[in-house]
């Protein structure tokens, strides 16, 4: 099982690399002024609804734009935004923004040990993997397999992700849908405490 999921991640990792433009940081400073309307001009977003991006994986980063642009991801508040930016365009965003140091947040305590319990044991009653083993004990993500950072991260923005995952709305993670299966076996109550939890990560 664990030479399969390497297997897996470094296939992952080389296709995604193939394609790739080769980001700019400082190049994509100079094209982000929209979106710090939602996403704060560094990427630190103030809105607990809108993700935030300082910090973030570069290769996760430039996937999400690419499916976004092309419609593999629906975020409708990003509906033709990215129309008139190309390949390095997104390249360049997605450096600037993986450049920044992502700040901060808190878990709920009411929340934190339950949400622990989850991310880093997971769940074997429901067959329910540990969050660590694609995002690392530390929530930092597996840059290169484009694995995302997690560790701070709005509880309110992944909530939701998680429950898009469950209930289908999200499904850009691939044709092993390995994010879909893993919400699908989370409770509502599950989500919230993973969330709060990963919000307080540090």
């Amino acid at each position: 099982m664990n030479k399969l999921l390497v297997s897996l991640v470094l296939t992952l990792g080389f296709a995604a690399s193939a394609h790739a433009a080769e980001g700019n940081a400082e190049a994509g400073q100079g094209k982000v002024a929209v979106c710090g309307a939602c996403h704060g001009a560094d990427g630190n977003s103030p809105a607990p609804n809108f993700p935030k991006l300082a910090g973030q994986g570069e290769r996760y980063l430039l996937k999400q734009l690419t499916d976004i642009k092309e419609g593999n991801r629906n975020v409708v508040e990003m509906t033709g935004l990215l129309t008139d930016l190309d390949e390095q365009d997104l390249a360049d965003i997605a450096a600037y923004f993986s450049s920044q140091t992502q700040t901060m947040g808190a878990a709920d305590p009411a929340l934190a040990e339950r949400g622990e319990a989850i991310f880093r044991g997971g769940d074997l009653d429901t067959g329910l993997p540990a969050c660590t083993g694609c995002h690392s004990p530390t929530g930092k993500g597996n840059p290169p397999a484009g694995f995302p950072h997690l560790a701070g991260q709005h509880a309110t923005y992944t909530a939701k992700q998680l429950t898009d995952f469950r209930e289908g709305n999200r499904t850009n993670d691939g044709d092993a849908a390995i994010m879909r299966t893993i919400a699908s076996r989370l409770s509502n109550k599950d989500i919230a405490a993973v969330a709060s939890y990963i919000e307080g990560l540090r």
